[in-house]
């Protein structure tokens, strides 16, 4: 699963501003309602939150994959944000999440689709330059860069 097929610049966010993860993921679904892959914005953040309930998806290291299937998405899709300031995400690690990877699958490709895009970001994340690149992207050319490697 190459991820700089499933991203466009217009789904990465640089400081984004929030207070809250549930403030973070609302942000980060309309870019995705913006360049089309989600149609309704409510069933997906629904998707997303109850994920979240489930278990935090602040996986360590400063990072959080939230992620959601829904009717609401038209085609498999990843958003990215850098945060102006970290935030609690009930990580497994105890630490504040600074970068938030979003992930939106259409309900029937759900099981696919989701988990390779998810092994894929993992998989990465285990190394601490690519962790260190993402910190260091300064627009969203940077970040496609970074992410043409995974």
């Amino acid at each position: 699963m190459k991820l700089a097929k499933i991203i466009n610049k217009d789904r990465i966010q640089l400081s984004l501003e929030v207070q809250t993860k549930e403030e973070c993921i609302e942000k980060m679904v309309e870019q995705m309602v913006k360049t089309g892959v989600v149609t309704n914005k409510e069933a997906y953040v629904q998707a997303v939150k109850k994920r979240e309930q489930e278990g935090t998806t602040a996986v360590g290291f400063g990072v959080a994959i939230p992620h959601g299937k829904s009717w609401g998405v038209v085609a498999p899709a990843l958003g990215f944000a850098k945060l102006a300031r970290p935030i609690d995400w009930q990580s497994l690690d105890g630490g504040p999440v600074s970068v938030v990877f979003l992930i939106a699958v259409p309900e029937e490709q759900a099981e696919n689709e989701h988990l390779q895009i998810l092994a894929a970001i993992a998989r990465k994340l285990m190394h601490e330059k690519f962790r260190n690149q993402l910190q260091e992207a300064k627009s969203p050319e940077d970040v496609m860069q970074v992410l043409e490697t995974v």
